[in-house]
Parts: C-alpha cells; structure tokens; sequence
C-alpha cells in the first residue's frame, strides 16, 4: 500500500515526527512517500492509497505556510480520495488558545474529500514534550495495524 506523508512545519518538528513514519510504515511493509512543501500535482503522480498528515499549527491556528499551497490545492482541486483510509498527527502547544488548530484545518478537509479516518487524530503537546518523534511512535505503530486492517 502506497501511503503520502504530507507535512507542515515552522521550525522542523512535524517533519521529524514524518521521518519517523517514513521509518516505520516502510519497516511494516508500506511504501511510505515524504516530501517537504511538496505540490499538489506531485501529490496525484504518487496515486496513494492511504494518507497520513503531519503538521504543526502557528500563529492563531493557522497551518505553517509550507503546507498551506498544498491545502488550498487539495480544497480546490478535490481529488477522488473518497474511501481511502488517513490520518493526522497534529503538532501544537495547548499554552496556546488554539491547541492543534492546523491538524484539525487538515482533518476536517480530509473528511470533506471522503477519507476515512484510519485512526483518530494525534494530539502531541509541546508544553508537555520535547520529543515528538518519539511520542509519535506508539500511535504510528497503531496506524501501521489498521492499515493492514
């Protein structure tokens, strides 16, 4: 199963946390595929089969910029992503008033395009961690069993 890991981040820690699943959906027997600001048309060449979201939140639960093109694409352009399993790991600070607000921009557009939710969403807390890569591992070893499903 080809599975698109597709990130945002401000200062790196939600594309740590995309290596890692790289990592580990490829050492479940998954072709996992990663790229940074990567564009909505490269997105489609892959054809995947499952979708995983990585991404912080900045500002006022905005989604970091290096993700936003690819939002707004994927709003726009509506690809036939209906019935495929997807998740999101969301990266944010609940000493903020909007804990999490990109993941939840990406989920609530993920479902709007039919993906079925594989997992619910990840919530990791960088008032509580420093290690998100780490924190991140369990889940992703949870979302590598119900992609097998």
């Amino acid at each position: 199963m080809k599975v698109a890991i597709l990130s945002g981040s401000v200062y790196g820690a939600a594309e740590d946390v995309a290596r890692v699943a790289v990592q580990m959906l490829e050492g479940a027997g998954f072709e996992a595929w990663h790229k940074p600001g990567v564009a909505f048309e490269e997105v489609l060449a892959f054809a995947p089969e499952a979708i995983l979201v990585v991404t912080s939140t900045t500002g006022m639960g905005e989604l970091p910029g290096n993700l936003q093109n690819l939002y707004y694409a994927l709003r726009d352009r509506f690809p036939a992503w209906s019935g495929l399993p997807g998740a999101v790991i969301a990266l944010g600070d609940s000493s903020y008033d909007v804990f999490c607000g990109g993941g939840e921009q990406m989920r609530e557009l993920l479902l709007e395009l039919g993906v079925r939710e594989a997992l619910p969403m990840l919530r990791l807390d960088a008032s509580e961690t420093v290690t998100p890569d780490s924190d991140a591992k369990p889940w992703l070893a949870e979302l590598a069993q119900a992609l097998k499903g």
